[in-house]
Formats: C-alpha cells, structure tokens, sequence
C-alpha cells in the first residue's frame, strides 16, 4: 500500500494532441500567440527539451500512463490494447487515496476505458476497436484511415468543427467538477486529467483565432521539400503514406494550413486560459500542481511532411510546462527529458513512493529538476511501430546527438547543437565517427528489433480477426458511454433540501436563521 504525507497536492494534468513545442511562443516561435501558455510558463518551469517516447497519440498516450516505453506494453499503434493488468500512475495515485478523473480523450482501445480513473466525464473522441490496426503483411496497401493531404487542401477558417465541440464539452465538463469539488464531502486530493484534440488535423482553424492573423506574416517551413528521389527512405515512406499524387499544394494551400494550425493552437490555449480560472474561483488554484503537455507535435510542411509518424524534432518535440505552488520558479530547464518521466514525476508530487522492485519504470521523476538543478541529462528514446514503416524505427537522442535506426534503412546521425534543422545526415562521417558506434551498440542492446517485429505482426493479425469478427452478428461497442443520474442533477423533490446551497461560489455558509417571531402578550 502507498502511503501520502500530510495536505499532498491536487494535480491538474492538461494534454494536447499534435502541438509541437516549436511552433509556440514560449518555445521561442515569433508569430503564434498564446497568452495562457505564456502566463504559465512565467511562474513555471518549462522543459525545453521534452519529447514524446512515440510520435503517434495511442502508443504516445499510453506510455506516458504507465511510464514505460511503448514496445515494452505492445502499444505499437493507434488501434493497440493497453492491458488492464498494466499498472498506470492514475491507479497509483487512486490508491494511494486521490480522487482521479478525466475529461477528454485519452485514446483507450478495448473493453477497458478507465485504467485506473474512477469517472470520466466525457467519451472519447477517437473509435475504441481495432479498426485502425496497420497491417504490415500488405505494405504498399493504403487503408481510408490514413491520413491523406485533404486536411492541408481544405485548411481555413471554420465557424464550428467537431473537434471545438469536442474541446469545449471538455473544458465546460472539467470547470463544472472543479466547482463542485470544491463543495463536495469527499475531501481527497485530486487528480484532475484534461486532454484536448486541438491543435490536430483536420486544420480547421477557429474563425475568432484566424482572425488574429493576416497571411503576410504567417512563415512558411524553413526546410523545403527535396526531390523524392533523394529523400530518406522513412522519408519516402510518409509520402507515399499520405501524399499519393492526389493533390499538388500551392504556396497559399500550406501558408492556409499552418495559419489555421496556430488558430487551433489559440483555441486550445484559451481552454487553458478557463481551467486556471476555474482552479481559481474554486479555490483549488494554490494547492494545484499543474502540467501542461502535449502526445507529439506536427511537421506542418517541413521538408514537404505533415502530420507526424518521423523522428524530426517538428514530431518529437513537445511542451512541457510544470508550475507547482509555493516550489517552483520561472525557470528553464535544459535536459531532455520524457512523457515516460511524467509517471514518477506525479508520484514525487503526491508525496508517494513506489515500494522496491514494486514497478520498473522507464523515467525518473522531473521534480528536482523543476525546483533545482537536478540530475545531469541522461538519454531520451523513441519507438514507432505503426503505419509507414514495415520495420520498428527508434530514436536515441543523448546530448547534443541524435541517432534514428530502422532495418534496411541507413542511420541517421544529427547534430542537434550545430544543425537544428537536422539537414546534415553526419552517419558514416568523419564528424560523428566518435559517437556513432557507441549508439548503434547502445541500439542494438536496447532494441531487438527481428523480435519486436515479429511480436508487431503477430498483434495486428489478432486484431484484425478479432475486429473482423466482432463486427458481424449484434455489435457490443467498447465506446464509453459517460454516466449521468438526470434524478440527482438540479433541484428535485427527494434528495438534498437546498441542491444548489454547496454549488455556490464563493461558498455560502449556514443559511442565516430566520428572526423569531415575538409571542403576543396574552
């Protein structure tokens, strides 16, 4: 059993999807605007080096839960099964007496679509089968899933789209348990986890935020796309993954794009800017760690790639901002770190540690680095094992290198510090000959990549029976389906006397006690 020291604090979790660290202001980019994220990042700590351990949501998703690489939980793609054995930090800190809750998507395929959270308040966005299973056996087949460069030929401004009612529902469903919490008769802390589908394609930007900027100042990629044939092959892979000779992109076509991304980016900022101000109102705001991350980000046209699926620091890099109350100060914290650091990191903040030998993570805990100096950076690593590839890539990215290798492809070597732009591939030169053999042994003791393959193929051939069968004869969706008691909601006729009295804020205290009535002289 897992025990807390005394008053741990609430913990508010806010995820994006899709959102690159590089194309926000607190990262450095000069046109987005994004004033929430700015405000918090003036009392935070802000990682500028975070990356997510898979740039795809599922497996990205997942192993940030269980703080653990993604081949080590067979979350190889989208339509992967995360285990209910699998321990995540929401049953940790559930048992050690949070309060635990989601709002939003989370990406959970199969029966199970809690994992540890004991209410959701809304369903998930995306389908919870195994539709989306990739099939390696058929590799040049490509499945109506894929994404497909529709999004980037219809980019402009929208007035409504499904992912803004998506978002708002999660946002109004997160305030409205924040405010409650603060009225309610379980006084648990909480974990309080909101996860959000902006800023992903489709790029749909919300018209009040599109607004806000002119196409003249809007920058186009720095790294144009090269010739096909001399790309990369996992290069040459995505383009035949998603760009099919369906469409040919016009300046105007990508300039309309990355606009309509930052207007998502100012749509998800602005459910930020809501949630600080319910912990606010509610009274939660100083005793509330908050984290703002994001899955993976976009490659919105760099080198003629979109979307994500690649190792470029466009994909792999993602926001990561901590402020904890009374601990942490405005600060900038170089290291690269994980998602998968993100599970010790949330027990440190309740105060929890794992018995010895009771889990072994993959990540270390980003608090002392958050309030001080920490440990001296380690290495960060990266899986992806879904649609575009036909062999599990990885990435090692160790101080100012870093190293992707995939079967039959041939390695790649940047120097981050020198190329940021990761133009010069220095794998099998003079300039990377001192680090190089060291990471491809590193690589092969970590990764066994002939097995992981065969362990990838033999789950999407399951999947796909299991999908194929399942849709035949009387359908059992495994969507979640939020629960709602209509009859304990507002006022009623059973029940509390006065149902609205605890909702108020600020709180009201006992209801004055009317004047008593004089008795009349006889």
């Amino acid at each position: 059993m897992v025990r807390l020291r005394p008053k741990p604090l609430n913990i508010l979790l806010v995820m994006f999807d899709q959102m690159s660290a590089l194309s926000l202001p607190v990262y450095g980019h000069p046109v987005v605007q994004a004033p929430h994220l700015t405000a918090l990042a003036e009392e935070a700590a802000v990682f500028e080096r975070a990356y997510c351990n898979s740039p795809l949501c599922s497996p990205s998703r997942h192993s940030m839960l269980t703080g653990r690489m993604p081949s080590r939980i067979g979350a190889y793609d989208n339509a992967a099964e995360l285990a209910s054995s699998i321990p995540t930090f929401v049953h940790l800190l559930r048992d050690a007496g949070y309060r635990t809750s989601l709002s939003g998507k989370m990406d959970f395929t199969g029966a199970d679509q809690l994992h540890g959270f004991e209410e959701r308040l809304t369903t998930d966005l995306s389908p919870s089968d195994f539709a989306w299973t990739p099939n390696w056996e058929e590799p040049t087949r490509n499945f109506d899933w894929f994404h497909s460069l529709q999004s980037v030929v219809e980019a402009g401004p929208s007035d409504r789209s499904l992912t803004m009612d998506y978002d708002e529902e999660a946002t109004h469903q997160a305030e409205r348990w924040l405010y409650a919490a603060a009225g309610a008769s379980d006084h648990r802390p909480f974990l309080l986890t909101v996860s959000y589908m902006h800023p992903h394609d489709p790029y749909l930007g919300p018209r009040a935020f599109w607004d806000r900027y002119r196409d003249s100042e809007i920058d186009m990629p720095t790294v144009p796309p090269m010739p096909l044939d001399r790309r990369h092959p996992a290069d040459q892979r995505l383009h035949a993954l998603y760009d099919r000779g369906q469409y040919v992109l016009s300046t105007a076509q990508v300039g309309a794009a990355r606009r309509a991304y930052y207007a998502m980016i100012g749509h998800a900022d602005e459910q930020l800017g809501r949630l600080r101000r319910a912990l606010e109102i509610a009274g939660h705001d100083e005793r509330t760690a908050i984290i703002v991350t994001a899955d993976h980000g976009d490659m919105l046209g760099e080198r003629g790639l979109w979307y994500k699926m690649t190792f470029y620091e466009r994909a792999v890099r993602v926001p990561l901002i901590m402020r904890i109350p009374g601990r942490t100060q405005p600060a900038r914290v170089a290291r690269p770190v994980s998602l998968v650091d993100l599970f010790p990191t949330l027990l440190d903040l309740a105060g929890t540690q794992l018995s010895e030998g009771r889990l072994k993570l993959d990540g270390n805990s980003l608090v002392p680095a958050a309030v001080g100096p920490g440990k001296p950076a380690g290495a960060v690593y990266g899986e992806y094992m879904a649609e575009g590839t036909g062999e599990p890539m990885f990435m090692i990215r160790r101080g100012r290198w870093k190293y992707i290798t995939c079967p039959g492809d041939p390695p790649r070597l940047y120097d981050l510090q020198s190329d940021p732009q990761e133009l010069h591939n220095l794998s099998g030169k003079a300039a990377g000959a001192a680090i190089e053999p060291g990471l491809e042994r590193e690589a092969g003791r970590r990764w066994d990549a002939a097995a992981l393959r065969r362990a990838i193929v033999e789950s999407q051939r399951s999947r796909r029976l299991v999908h194929a069968a399942l849709m035949r004869g009387r359908l059992h969706p495994w969507d979640y389906e939020p629960r709602r008691d209509a009859a304990s909601e507002y006022f009623r006729n059973y029940g509390a006397a006065d149902p609205e009295r605890p909702m108020r804020l600020p709180q009201a205290g006992p209801p004055p006690r009317p004047r008593q009535k004089k008795a009349r002289p006889r």
